[in-house]
This record gives structure tokens, sequence and C-alpha cells, in this order.
């Protein structure tokens, strides 16, 4: 008998059917999720061509500058889940306050949180962006939504995934069971079940971390990256190779293929934002899907999953990836907190840094 291909939508039918009581709501919402990713996949193939590069000449609620794909991804995923009567409100990197689905009628009894377009600074010199998304239960009874219904931790997330554009586009998938790559086949038009169980290695020899905040970092980062530079000659025994894309979503799919660390730490630039990335819509699900591929996802000094959020917008520091690492950059961090290690003062981080010769 041929191998025959299992389709996303055949994957979540199945999942569905381990749950006797499923209504086939979040199957629903997670097709109209499915679509969402791939009609921002065509828009992005198209590049110049559909004329929805370059900036949009607006910022969002961060401050941040648009470009004319954040703009036009954000009404896409609103406009795709809006009428399909699963969800309650979407809450967006783009949208300073949650949409509340309109028609109370259409309202559903989940929310959703997604960063529409991530790493969209990538899109005007074609390097792999992508879609982030979080799935979480609207509290029973409430029918008025609002910011505070989206403030729950990342553990109470009942699904998370991301789409990757890129020279294919993947969907990647978990729903608190391991963790499922899709790749979508352009002819069929449809997501393909292509990496079943993605495992992150417990340990690496390769990290991710934006170098020129070098300054900026506390000591235990600059501790953990002095060893990986100095190499087979320092005191990890090993040499350490170092990637850095810009793009978040690229940096988790290789973590999940190969394994890896990514980094963006805790900082000094701006005191007023502890961590550069946001919790409710970039951190929680891709910490999410780092621990059920086997790996560990942390601020530093507690699990990322576990932060309870504040704000719609929170920041947090990240670090993720194979644990073993995470481990290690945990214990450095408590040590420093301790006072367990002398002042951190290495020459190599000193006014002529390695990374500011």
């Amino acid at each position: 008998m041929p191998h025959r291909e299992t389709t996303l939508t055949e994957f979540i039918i199945r999942e569905q059917r381990r749950f006797p009581h499923a209504t086939g709501d979040f199957t629903g919402l997670l097709n109209y999720i499915r679509l969402a990713c791939k009609r921002i996949s065509f828009v992005v193939g198209r590049g110049a061509l559909g004329g929805a590069t370059g900036a949009a000449g607006s910022a969002n609620v961060q401050g941040e500058t648009q470009m004319k794909l954040d703009v036009l991804s954000n009404d896409i995923f609103l406009r795709t889940n809006e009428y399909g009567g699963h969800l309650a409100a979407m809450a967006s990197e783009e949208m300073d306050e949650p949409y509340v689905v309109a028609d109370p009628e259409l309202r559903g009894k989940y929310l959703l949180a997604f960063d529409p377009l991530d790493g969209s600074s990538n899109i005007d010199v074609n390097v792999s962006v992508g879609s982030i998304f979080s799935v979480l239960k609207c509290p029973e009874g409430v029918t008025e939504p609002a910011t505070r219904h989206f403030l729950q931790p990342g553990t109470q997330q009942l699904c998370a995934g991301y789409a990757v554009y890129g020279p294919t586009t993947m969907l990647v998938l978990t729903l608190g069971n391991g963790v499922h790559g899709f790749t979508l086949d352009r002819g069929f038009g449809e997501f393909i079940l292509t990496h079943p169980d993605m495992r992150i290695p417990e340990d690496t020899r390769e990290f991710a971390i934006n170098t020129s905040n070098e300054r900026f970092w506390e000591p235990p980062v600059k501790r953990y990256v002095e060893e990986c530079v100095a190499g087979r000659g320092g005191p990890r025994g090993a040499d350490f190779n170092m990637r850095w894309i810009a793009s978040m979503v690229a940096e988790v799919h290789r973590i999940l293929i190969r394994g890896g660390l990514f980094m963006y730490p805790r900082d000094t630039k701006d005191p007023a934002k502890p961590g550069r990335l946001r919790l409710m819509y970039e951190a929680n699900p891709m910490a999410m899907i780092v621990e059920q591929a086997g790996g560990a996802a942390s601020t530093g000094r507690g699990r990322i999953l576990e932060v309870q959020p504040e704000g719609l917008h929170q920041r947090v520091p990240v670090i993720l990836g194979s644990r073993n690492e995470v481990e290690r950059i945990e214990r450095y961090h408590r040590e420093t907190d301790e006072g367990l290690d002398q002042p951190y003062s290495s020459p190599l981080f000193k006014e002529r840094s390695l990374f500011t010769q």
C-alpha cells in the first residue's frame, strides 16, 4: 500500500479524536490560523511584485517603524479569524488594545495572541520571516473580553506555533503533546506533516546573540559568551559557532532542526525595558514550543512560562534552546545574584572588547 501523506487538517482531526468530548471548535480555529499563514506566505512570496515591501509610514504601539507587510499581515490575521465563530478577541504586536470580535453572536471561547510578521525588517533583503501565535481560553462567563483576560501565564496556553516563510513555508505546532512541523505543498495547497516529533538536542556548540549590545549585557551573559568565544583553549574546551539572523522565528526554527541557543537577555540599554521580546505573543509561544521539543526557555532567572503577565505588550529577557546550555546560563545568573562569583572584569570585555575593537 503506497505511503499516504498526512495533512495538517488530518493531523488536527486525529488529535481531536483523542478527546471524546471535543466539539471540533478548537479544530476549526486551528484551520483558520492555518489559512491566515497560507495567505501571508503568498503575499510574502510575491515580494516587490506585490508592492508590499518597504516602510508603511507608521509606527506600532511600541514605537517601532511598521513595514507594509506588518500592517497587511496583521489585517490578514484579523480578517481570516474574525468570522469563524471560535474567537472572542485577538491581540497583536501591531495593536495597542485587543481586537474584540464585533458581532457578539460570533464570539467564541478562545483568545488569540500573535505577532503577524516577526523579523519584518528583513523583508527587503529577502531573509526568512515568520508569524507567531498563541491560543488561550477566554475565562468562563466573559462576554466582553478585555486586556486583563489575556494576562494568563504561558502555562495556560492551549497551543502555540509559528510559520516560517523561507525557501519553503513551514508551520510548526504544539498542542501540548510534542512539536510537529508541516511543510506547505504549494502545488497541492496544503500543509503536509514532514517533521513529526521534533526534538532539540540537550547539548549544543552554537549560539545566537546580538553582539552589538555587548556593552549593555549583565555579567552572567558576558561570562557565558566569553567562554564560548574562547573556544577549544578556553574553559569550555570546545569551539562554538555564533549565528544572528534578527528574526526570532528563523532562530528558533534552526534550533528545532539542529539544536542551538538563542539569547535576547536583559541588559542596561534601556532601563525601562527589562527585555526586548514581548511575553504574550513572542516569548510564551516560543517557550512552549521549545519546552515541548525537549529544550528549555528562561528569562535567566526563571522559567518564561511561569511569568505572570502584567501588560499586553510586556517585554521579558529570553534565553532558550538546548537544555544544558540554558541551565548553565541560569546557574551563572544565580551565582552572580548570590555573590558567589568574583566581579566579572575579564579583559575581553573591557573598553577594547573583542566586539568593539
